[in-house]
């Protein structure tokens, strides 16, 4: 028998809006969770607050032993349509390091944190949105996430705040 924390990580499906039914479930099971969340921008949510929405929408990460047969009761847990799975063999553990490295990235809460490595003054590209393709550089990184940069429009520097899961390093 494993210890929990050396355990593998599975992929759960989760029922529409059921997410905090699912946790509540499984965490009464005593199985271990892992829900990385990112921040809404308020002008992208209806009440123009900010909020938290899963990073993957619709799933979230469970840790279990495989040998112990208590991990079948998370296929009948309020809130949970299904573990992942391929075929007749059952669930597939997720990649140990995919797991380990999103957590490095996420605070205590499961929220997903800026980059360390960017920087005022980085070069980078743009991945999405109107001036997708566009090579620029940082302004500023705040805590919130939000990243600055200074794109030239015209022959005029203008300032631009983006979400950092739209940029690639250039």
């Amino acid at each position: 028998m494993l210890p929990l924390t050396d355990a593998p990580w599975y992929v759960a499906q989760v029922r529409p809006n059921c997410l905090p039914m699912a946790v509540r479930g499984l965490t009464r099971q005593g199985f271990g969770l892992f829900l990385p969340k990112i921040i809404l921008d308020p002008k992208k949510t209806s009440r123009g607050k900010r909020a938290w929405v899963p990073l993957f929408p619709g799933y979230i990460f469970v840790r279990f032993d495989p040998t112990r047969p208590a991990w079948r009761a998370i296929n009948s847990t309020r809130g949970v349509s299904k573990l992942v799975s391929f075929g007749a063999d059952g669930p597939r553990p997720v990649p140990g390091g995919l797991i380990g490295a999103l957590q490095a990235r996420c605070d205590d809460n499961g929220m997903l944190l800026a980059p360390d490595d960017l920087a005022p003054g980085d070069r980078v590209r743009l991945l999405r949105g109107p001036f997708a393709d566009i090579v620029t550089e940082i302004e500023r990184v705040e805590p919130d996430r939000r990243i600055w940069l200074l794109i030239d429009i015209m022959g005029r520097q203008t300032r631009v705040g983006v979400d950092f899961e739209d940029l690639a390093r250039a």
